[in-house]
């Protein structure tokens, strides 16, 4: 009588002693094949971390015999490979509202920008090489006469984010010395940067004048000492203070600073190159209009309002540059190239300003005209219905979309977009948590925001909507 055919059946619990040793798992077709695509150490170091997990589900008693089939484990084995492979840097689609967003990688990059970064990374460059003279060159000069010609700086410098312009700006002018900021200005932004903190840091001591809310000439005038090195202005460009307020313009201070020979530094944050209410938007201040006003010295970041990569911008007269480019933290502040090709190409973009809003997509966004977006609306709303339905509905609504980054905080753009609300609204918050969790999941992750019990997704940043519709079977999917 011929022996029964063993089974695995349903459930049944596998102990440590049934799982297949980390050899013998390598040897299966399957592995064999990821070594010869991804070599040895990957799928070996995958395979014993696989091994490791099933063990311990094993000894928690939760581990069925069906788990550890081959065909189960060569299809886990491929799963963590590619999970270890796939990168952590991800594209998303940015349809928050908020077009200058920070947590979701700021500005975008124009398609000059991207296209001259990769020819640079492709192979070497002279990055710090002089053409004319075949010696050594300076990275800064790669920008620095772009900087000059549309800002009308004497000179220009550069260094990886505005952050570190502000710090040292006041290193190279005050180190050791006394810097006065009004205290309305001392301000506090992301991540917990706060300006006292960058004085410290720097190695500079802060000497507030006036009140939160007034601040007037004669503040700065009896603060001024033997000690000051420095007055410096701070642009509040993440919040505003209303109401009985009273500041001193730059062109009043730097009267005040130059009388006593000292030098005037202005950090504007946003840094817009343009003005942007002739393109309708509301008015933030320039690094022109801060040097016509008599500063030595303005910092600026190059990821928000101006429309490139992460780059902190520093422009002035050439004697307070030279002395910030001489310092010894320059070099552990600067650009590397990458970063450095980015900005340069986006700089150039300015000099056709006429074309900057079909050329520069921070701009281009933000001046997206509202019944462009409100088309995309109805076109999307079906589709994203029927993805959704029954457990959801979904509605067109009008929108105030934001800039960003800090960058006019009170100032709204008139926007449009689907809102998606629970049918049911017994557990209506945890619907919306598993629906904003499903966006996220999808290839190309969805960012919306919820508010007032839905789930807003604002089409001001939506140019193209196929990568959202390719998605919506998948979204259904999950869910069922």
């Amino acid at each position: 009588m011929a022996k029964p055919t063993e089974s695995i059946v349903h459930g049944s619990k596998a102990s440590p002693k049934d799982l297949p040793s980390i050899d013998r798992l390598l040897q299966r077709a399957a592995a064999r094949a990821l070594v010869h695509e991804h070599g040895h150490t990957l799928v070996a170091d995958n395979a014993r971390r696989l091994i490791e997990a099933l063990r311990a589900q094993a000894l928690a008693g939760a581990l069925t015999m069906a788990a550890i089939e081959g065909e189960v484990l060569d299809a886990r084995l491929a799963e963590h490979v590619q999970q270890g492979l796939a990168p952590r840097l991800r594209r998303v689609l940015n349809l928050t509202g908020t077009v200058i967003h920070t947590n979701l990688g700021r500005a975008l990059l124009a398609e000059p920008a991207m296209q001259h970064l990769i020819a640079m990374m492709a192979g070497p460059n002279n990055l710090e090489f002089d053409l004319a003279t075949g010696g050594r060159g300076d990275r800064d000069s790669v920008v620095e006469s772009l900087l000059t010609t549309l800002t009308g700086a004497q000179a220009a410098t550069v260094v990886n984010n505005n952050a570190a312009a502000v710090l040292l700006t006041i290193a190279a002018l005050a180190r050791g010395k006394e810097v006065i900021v009004s205290r309305g200005e001392l301000v506090e932004i992301g991540g917990a940067f706060r300006m006292p903190d960058v004085m410290a840091a720097a190695g500079a001591a802060l000497v507030e004048v006036g009140t939160t809310n007034r601040t007037h000439p004669h503040d700065y005038e009896r603060a001024i000492g033997e000690r000051t090195a420095l007055l410096m202005k701070v642009h509040t460009s993440n919040y505003a203070v209303q109401g009985f307020t009273s500041a001193v313009d730059e062109a009043t201070l730097a009267g005040i600073a130059h009388a006593r020979g000292l030098p005037l530094a202005t950090d504007l944050g946003s840094g817009a190159l343009i003005d942007l209410a002739a393109h309708g938007l509301p008015h933030e201040p320039m690094p022109q209009e801060m040097l016509g006003a008599g500063c030595d010295v303005v910092t600026f970041s190059g990821d928000k309002l101006l429309g490139g990569p992460q780059a902190g911008l520093i422009v002035g007269t050439r004697e307070t540059i030279a002395r910030i480019r001489k310092f010894p933290m320059k070099r552990a502040l600067r650009m590397s190239k990458l970063p450095l090709a980015a900005l340069e190409a986006t700089l150039t973009l300015y000099l056709r300003p006429e074309r900057l809003t079909q050329d520069l997509p921070t701009l281009r966004l933000l001046t997206r005209p509202l019944p462009t977006i409100q088309a995309m609306v109805q076109a999307l709303q079906a589709p994203l219905a029927a993805a959704v339905m029954p457990r959801f509905a979904v509605h067109p609504v009008e929108l105030q979309s934001q800039i960003g980054s800090g960058s006019l905080p009170v100032d709204r753009l008139p926007s449009a977009g689907l809102a998606i609300e629970p049918v049911s609204k017994k557990g209506a918050g945890r619907a919306l948590d598993e629906l904003a969790g499903a966006l996220r999941a999808l290839p190309v992750p969805v960012i919306g925001r919820i508010a007032e019990d839905r789930l807003l997704l604002d089409l001001r940043c939506l140019e193209d909507p196929d990568p959202l519709t390719k998605q919506l079977a998948a979204l259904a999917e999950s869910l069922k």
